[in-house]
């Protein structure tokens, strides 16, 4: 039998190395290989990419070459397969089309299990006092949950010391959650499930430290403090002003379109701002992908579209090309229910270029078939094509985490379906290590795996310490258990043997354009860098307030000087761990704020229910 060969730089083959074959390989899977396939049926009207390893897999044999006799439609020179059969090419290029990487040892990472959880989280946040917050929807624990706890891994040895119980009000289902930049750096949660829980409005002053337990609690009162639209499913951002963007979701469960946006604070007077948008995209444009671009424009990504706001009247300023999906399906999305999973890509001093985008994984409309790809874009760029790179294997309801080094960790996440109860099968339980400083295609590491199932509502959120922190699963899918065992992944820049470099800062509270002292101890591991990893909450992919940020630094000595980001669209107001690099190794973070509080909300909200920390 004759493959046929897809020649480098050609967009055609030759009739005489037709191989037939039976169409079971239809239903073709992901893995990797040197030889990649590309197979077609024209008078389906269809094609199917992926590896030749996938003929076996499939159970699929060559069949006789008369049964692959009709001609293409563009070209009557060659055949393009028959009615019943799939005509197949093999691409023998000189360079791959795309490579991953297959790190062994302590270059592969490792998963490691922290601590026994006390709840199922939905949603995960880093708190500015050294803990994390987990808050979980009513009805998914044991009777007792009181729907919100704070873990301290410094206690992680002592279970009934490490975890707070805490309480929520109303049902934090499907809810959004970001980091104030007020000066106690509280964590606001909005929206939920059904009734007053969706116009919910949720607040905690993080206090205490680690292995010091705190007292606040989170507070709530839908009679002082509402949206003015209820939302499950939202999406929440800090705004350059300091207000909190909050943008669409649905009106309760599983019910009709919230297709607008509102601010908190409320200005006055202002109400929602309706959004044809959301409406025309819905339901697949639940968690909408939110950024604060350089511009000062606001980035939008919902289902398999994307567009840039007026930061002030919220109108489109710039409609961005749809985001490629599948092959097969280019209308597959990327925001729930198919859902994928997206970060900001890291900005270096002096931050001139224009900011990219990362999308990675979602599915498919109908068919559910969870995309092998990631899309990555420069919105504000003149040519703001997406560029689209393979990943190892499938996945739908991934969650993805910045580290300090500048890469990104993908995991959790299942090989087939959609984000929701029972509704996606086969944990894909590798995790990627992703590498934006490599080439276009090669940026992909297969590290290890976990032996635990991190499904629908499943986090990751990046540690202190470097680690990145994983929770939750709640498939209730009869097969994978409701998951309450909290794990980290350790990355190899904690694993090869290296001492930590360590600082002390005495500023904390940043402008824009500042100098920055501070006293380092480095081991001569190499370049000294510092990062900037903005506060985080993880829920259904969307990493909230998630942004990686390289100031300029300088160091003379155990003196280092960071000149900190030079404004607001940059670097958005608010708290960010801040990281030393000595060659990969990173230290332990500090939490430092920039950009003060400009919305003056350390004196919001009103009300005597509401404990206010002052600007």
């Amino acid at each position: 039998m004759a493959a046929r060969e897809m020649a480098r730089g050609s967009g055609s083959t030759r009739s005489s190395t037709r191989t037939p074959i039976q169409p079971r390989l239809a239903s073709l899977s992901v893995r990797a290989s040197d030889t990649k396939l590309l197979a077609w049926n024209t008078a389906a009207s269809v094609v199917w990419c992926g590896d030749a390893v996938d003929i076996a897999a499939a159970g699929s044999a060559p069949a006789p070459e008369t049964d692959c006799g009709v001609t293409c439609s563009g070209d009557s020179r060659y055949l393009c397969g028959g009615g019943n059969r799939l005509s197949w090419y093999l691409w023998k290029g000189t360079t791959p089309l795309y490579v991953w990487n297959y790190p062994t040892g302590v270059n592969a990472g490792r998963y490691e299990m922290l601590i026994g959880g006390v709840c199922i989280p939905l949603l995960t946040t880093s708190g500015v006092n050294g803990k994390y917050t987990f808050v979980e929807k009513f009805g998914t624990g044991t009777p007792n949950s009181t729907g919100a706890y704070e873990l301290d891994v410094s206690q992680t040895g002592n279970p009934s010391a490490a975890w707070r119980t805490m309480n929520v009000k109303t049902d934090v289902f499907c809810s959004a959650s970001v980091t104030l930049p007020d000066k106690a750096g509280r964590q606001i949660n909005i929206g939920g499930w059904s009734g007053d829980s969706t116009f919910g409005i949720r607040l905690y002053w993080p206090d205490g430290s680690p292995g010091v337990p705190g007292v606040n609690n989170w507070q709530e009162n839908v009679n002082e403090l509402k949206l003015q639209r209820g939302r499950w499913y939202p999406s929440a951002m800090v705004m350059t002003n300091g207000s909190v963007l909050v943008v669409g979701g649905e009106t309760g469960s599983n019910a009709p379109a919230q297709p607008n946006l509102e601010i908190l604070p409320r200005p006055a007077g202002a109400g929602v701002v309706y959004c044809d948008w959301l409406q025309r995209t819905d339901p697949y444009n639940l968690y909408p992908f939110l950024a604060v671009l350089p511009s000062g424009g606001i980035f939008v990504g919902y289902y398999n579209e994307a567009r840039i706001l007026d930061p002030v009247t919220f109108n489109t300023i710039k409609t961005l090309p749809n985001m490629p999906g599948a092959v097969n399906n280019p209308g597959a999305g990327r925001t729930y229910p198919l859902e994928g999973t997206a970060m900001i890509l890291p900005q270096y001093a002096p931050f001139t270029a224009p900011l990219g985008i990362l999308i990675c994984g979602g599915s498919t409309i109908g068919a559910a078939i969870a995309l092998d790809n990631c899309v990555s874009s420069q919105p504000e760029a003149a040519n703001n094509a997406w560029t689209l790179e393979r990943m190892p294997s499938q996945r739908v309801m991934p969650c993805m985490t910045a580290l300090p080094d500048g890469t990104y960790m993908i995991l959790n996440g299942a090989f087939q379906g959609a984000a929701g109860f029972g509704l996606a099968t086969g944990p894909n339980r590798n995790a990627v290590l992703y590498d934006p400083s490599k080439p276009v295609n090669q940026r992909m590491s297969v590290m290890a795996n976990t032996t635990i199932a991190r499904l629908y509502h499943s986090e990751a959120i990046l540690m202190q310490d470097g680690r990145v922190l994983v929770s939750g699963s709640d498939p209730q899918d009869g097969k994978n258990p409701q998951e309450y065992r909290v794990e980290v992944f350790v990355p190899p820049y904690l694993l090869q043997g290296r001492a930590r470099p360590s600082f002390t800062i005495a500023n904390k509270d940043w402008g824009y354009g500042a100098s920055i002292p501070i006293t380092v101890r480095l081991n001569g591991g190499g370049t000294t860098r510092v990062s900037m990893l903005g506060a985080e909450s993880s829920t259904h992919g969307n990493t909230m307030g998630q942004r990686t940020l390289f100031p300029a630094v300088s160091c003379s000595g155990t003196t280092c000087t960071i000149t900190t980001p030079p404004n607001k669209n940059v670097c958005p107001p608010g708290w960010y761990q801040l990281f030393l690099l000595d060659g990969p190794t990173p230290s332990i973070s500090t939490w430092v704020r920039i950009g003060g509080d400009p919305a003056g909300l350390g004196n919001w909200p009103p009300g005597p229910t509401f404990k206010k920390p002052g600007v």
